[in-house]
Formats: C-alpha cells, sequence, structure tokens
C-alpha cells in the first residue's frame, strides 16, 4: 500500500530515521550513577483562591484620609502664582496662612479598642484625620504617636466600641517565593486586593532594601499610591508586613517592586507608640561609615568589620565620652558591630542617659570606653549644610603627593564648619596625576588626620608618608573635609617614592 505516493516500508524507514537522529541532535547520554535531575514535589499550600483570606482579614482593614496645613514659608510659590499675585490677578498670600492639602493611605485594626497602624508619611502635617471602614463607615480619628525614622503611625478612633482587628505574624520566617496579600485603599479604590509573593528581604548593608532601623520585606503583590499604611498578609491571615513605599519607572505605579515593613519591627514600635507617644532612640551625635578593606589595610585591622567614625559632634555624648574621629567602633556591650548600620541600630536600641561598654580601636590598639548615651534630638535631620568654599587662589607650600597646602584659618573653619580649634590643612593645588587626586580630593578641601595623626604641617603629611613606606604600607588614610562633613579616604602611595 501506498501512503501520498510513499511505500509503508518508507514511510516506517522515515519514522525510525527522525527517531535516531532526534537522538543524534540531543548528544549522547551517559548515564551517571551519583547524578540526579532537580525535581520537586508540587508545592503545598497554594491556594486556589484567597477569597476566604481576603474575607476574614478586610474588616479590619481601612482607608485613611487627612486635611493637611503647610504654612507658606515651608513652601515656595510656583512661578505661575508669583507671575499672577504680581499683576493682581490672585490676591498675595498673607504671612504665615497655611495651605490646605487632602491626602490618603491606607491602615489596619491592631486592638479590639480601635487602635490602627498606618505610615508616618500619610498623616504628616495632617490637621484633620477620618477612616472608612470595610463597609463605608466613616469615623474619626485622633494620633497617637508617630515614629519617623520607620515611616510609622499610630491612630485611634475617637468613637468607643468593639473593632475587629488583625495580630502580627512572623516576617522573619518568611522565604523568597511564600505567597502574601495585600489589602488596602489605592487611589482611592477601598477593599482592593491583591496577591504575590516575597521577593526579597533585606539585610543590614542592603542599600537599596534597609535603611538606619529597617530592612525591608520585597513583594511583587501590586501596591500603588494609597497602599501606603496598609498589611501584607501571610497565608494564616497574620500582619506580615506594613506597605510602605514603590520602586517604579512611572513616576508611581506598580511595576511589582514593593516594600513593606517587617510585622516584628512594627509591633515593637506600635507598642512603644502606644505606651509612650514617642519613640527614644540612644544617640551618640557621630558620623559614622563602615569599615571598607581598603580602610582595614590603612588601619591594620585583620578584617574589615566595625564602623569608622568620621566626625564627633562637639559636646555630644560621644564627646564628652571620650569618642574620637578615626576610632573604629567593634563592639558595644559586648555584642560585635559589623558595619555602621547595625551600630546605628544598636546604639539606637540603647536607653538614653545609659552607661554602656564601647570596644574600639584606636592607634592600633583594642580598648574600652565607658560611653553615656544620649536621646536622638527629633530634628537631627535638619542640621544646616554650609555653603561650598570657594578654592583658594593663595598659594601654599609644596608637599609630597602632588599636594600644595597651608594651614587652616579662621574662615576656612567657618566654611567648612569646623571647630576654632581644629587643625589641618587646606588644600590649594593638587597634581591631577596625583594619587590624592584620584581619591577625590580638590582645592579647597582640608585634610585633617593621616593615619589618626593631625596633619598641622607639611612636615608631619611627609613624616607619616615616610613611616608607612618603612612599614611596607601601600595605603594610608586620610580625614577629609569637605562642605558636606567628614569623611575618610584611602590614598594608594605604593608608587609614590
Amino acid at each position: 500500500m501506498k501512503l501520498f505516493g510513499i511505500s509503508r516500508n518508507a514511510l516506517v524507514a522515515g519514522l525510525v530515521g527522525a527517531g535516531a537522529m532526534g537522538a543524534f541532535l540531543m548528544g549522547p547520554q551517559f548515564p551517571n550513577a551519583d547524578a540526579n535531575p532537580i525535581t520537586l514535589e508540587a508545592p503545598h499550600g497554594a491556594p486556589v483562591s484567597f477569597a476566604d483570606l481576603i474575607e476574614q482579614v478586610s474588616p479590619a482593614v481601612v482607608g485613611v484620609r487627612v486635611r493637611t496645613e503647610v504654612p507658606v514659608s515651608d513652601r515656595e510659590l510656583s512661578e505661575r502664582e508669583r507671575f499672577l499675585e504680581q499683576f493682581g490677578l490672585i490676591p498675595p498670600q498673607e504671612d504665615n496662612a497655611p495651605r490646605e492639602g487632602f491626602g490618603q493611605g491606607s491602615g489596619f485594626f491592631i486592638s479590639e479598642t480601635g487602635h490602627i497602624v498606618t505610615n508616618n508619611h500619610v498623616i504628616d502635617n495632617a490637621v484633620e484625620i477620618e477612616v472608612v471602614t470595610d463597609d463605608g463607615e466613616i469615623l474619626e480619628a485622633e494620633l497617637v504617636g508617630t515614629d519617623a525614622e520607620t515611616d510609622l503611625a499610630v491612630l485611634k478612633v475617637l468613637e468607643t466600641g468593639s473593632y475587629p482587628y488583625v495580630d502580627f505574624g512572623s516576617s522573619k520566617a518568611l522565604r523568597r517565593g511564600d505567597w502574601v496579600v495585600a489589602v488596602g485603599s489605592p487611589l482611592g479604590f477601598s477593599g482592593t486586593a491583591t496577591a504575590g509573593i516575597v521577593s526579597a528581604v533585606g539585610e543590614p548593608g542592603d542599600v537599596r532594601r534597609s535603611q538606619s532601623y529597617t530592612d525591608y520585606l520585597q513583594i511583587d503583590a501590586a501596591i500603588n499610591r494609597g497602599n501606603s499604611g496598609g498589611p501584607t498578609f501571610d497565608m494564616n491571615g497574620r500582619v506580615v508586613g506594613v506597605n510602605t513605599w514603590i520602586a517604579s519607572t512611572t513616576g508611581g505605579g506598580s511595576i511589582g517592586l514593593g516594600f513593606a515593613i517587617p510585622s516584628e519591627l512594627v509591633d515593637d514600635v506600635t507598642s512603644t507608640l502606644i505606651s509612650d507617644g514617642k519613640i527614644s532612640r540612644g544617640w551618640l551625635g557621630v558620623t559614622i561609615g563602615t569599615v571598607t578593606e581598603d580602610q582595614a589595610e590603612a588601619l591594620d585591622l585583620d578584617e574589615a568589620k566595625g564602623a569608622l567614625v568620621a566626625s564627633v559632634t562637639p559636646d555630644s555624648p560621644a564627646d564628652l565620652s571620650g569618642l574620637q574621629r578615626g576610632d573604629v567602633i567593634v563592639k558595644v556591650n559586648g555584642q560585635d558591630v559589623e558595619d555602621a548600620t547595625i551600630t546605628t541600630r544598636v546604639v539606637g536600641s540603647l536607653a538614653a542617659g545609659s552607661r554602656n561598654k564601647f570596644e574600639i580601636y584606636r592607634d592600633g590598639e583594642r580598648q574600652t570606653i565607658d560611653v553615656r548615651v544620649g536621646e536622638r534630638p527629633s530634628n537631627l535631620g535638619q542640621l544646616a549644610t554650609g555653603s561650598a568654599p570657594e578654592p583658594d587662589s593663595s598659594e601654599g607650600d609644596d608637599g609630597p603627593l602632588g599636594v600644595s597646602v597651608r594651614p587652616l584659618d579662621d574662615e576656612t573653619r567657618d566654611s567648612l564648619q569646623l571647630g576654632q580649634g581644629e587643625r589641618g590643612l587646606v588644600v590649594t593645588a593638587v597634581d591631577r596625576d596625583s594619587p590624592l587626586y584620584d581619591a577625590g580630593i580638590r582645592e579647597g578641601m582640608a585634610l585633617l588626620d593621616i593615619n589618626n595623626k593631625k596633619l598641622d604641617s607639611v612636615e608631619t603629611l611627609e613624616q607619616v608618608l615616610e613611616e608607612a613606606r618603612e612599614d611596607g604600607k601601600e595605603r594610608v588614610l586620610i580625614a577629609v573635609q569637605t562642605e558636606r562633613g567628614t569623611n575618610f579616604v584611602t590614598v594608594d602611595v605604593s608608587e609614590v617614592e
């Protein structure tokens, strides 16, 4: 028999040939007794529907609406407003007349008596706050307390009653790939629920997913403007995070990069706000940075761990306790501090006024000092910054490393926000092929210390460089002052004669 002009035998031969060719194209198969393919059982707990969970938790989720007032002095008038005022088309704003605004976000009940968690940025500058429940009831609320550092706030409804509330779960138990559900009022659409997975978990030092006091959960459940302050739930209906911000290339729309404050931190902060009305954090009065490999080499440290003190605020707890620029903090009360972020968190957890043991590395030796911690000022982020000093055109003394310098004077100290007793050398010129130039040092900056020795003259600079060469060091550590503050740079002197 023939099929479309092809005999049965030829068809069979063709099929056999195709199979043989397929095996050849896939390559030779060599069995390996030790090799096993990656195989997984079907994941347990992948829900067919989230409906039951969302139905149970939604009564505890609310929309938050606020009316704000911001003094005009805190906001520059737009060019259009100035133009209209100039020609009398709109009346000029009276001095200190507040500018009214409106905002919205989300929140959720954490107590039967009506305490609500939301974000600090949702209620910032609010003069009136109301919450909208899942069934549409509008309730007036008052502010209990806020914490700008973690972007958390606690409200309480004024009307007495018994309110449905949810409990906190464990964000630490979450793994990448675990299901989560976000509920809130994005763009005013109350009762909106979205589902996704935990995409990543921030860790100290993760500059994209962590801040001074918070390691964020990254989730891909869609959250948008208005989701701020709303809860993220695990599959047991427990809150594992508070939605707080998104990363977006569209100026605000979700692209699957949402971030939530972990539940353990939320529970701790909100409990304190309810009991005390505020968060008090320990404060030293220093600026610190994480020790880098190059800095560890310059300081003869065994490993790049700890927090390097870049500057000490005069009369601050750190100053009064004897901490100095160039110290490396390695332990607090016996606890290792691996980097600047962990150090900040450990110090922030200390009680104001308490005495604590700080183990530091100074002048090549470890030592322990007693440090009395103060209370972190509420306006710490509003410190004034000086204007950039003009590069000094006056000639300085020629020094090593292709730099010209002169001693600090009072005018330069003021422009660089240095104390009147501060010693150092102002850079008046630096060669482009100098290792100092490669390290980012420019005219107008001040060199304060080199390897923790005060730089009060060109001779000191030359002496320390000579000592470094004799000791076989390839790098030195220099404290540099700019209009933005003090920072340390490592300078490669291995090829400098």
